[in-house]
């Protein structure tokens, strides 16, 4: 699974501890989701989205060999 979570952070210019806070996570939580190392749950990318003011869609997307 891609997501672009840094570059909706860097849209709106907020660090990942930021985001951690906003949506109820460490920032190693952001950090692995980030760094594809870890897949968010539903509730959490929903968090991340909502914070983005983006679609889930918009933030993750499936790659052909999810």
């Amino acid at each position: 699974m891609r997501n672009s979570i840094r570059v909706a952070r860097a849209e709106r210019r907020i660090t990942q501890q930021e985001l951690a806070e906003k949506c109820g996570v460490s920032r190693q939580t952001i950090n692995a989701i980030e760094a594809g190392k870890f897949i968010p749950s539903t509730v959490l990318a929903l968090k991340i989205a909502r914070t983005f003011e983006k679609a889930v869609e918009a933030i993750f997307e499936l790659e052909e060999e999810d």
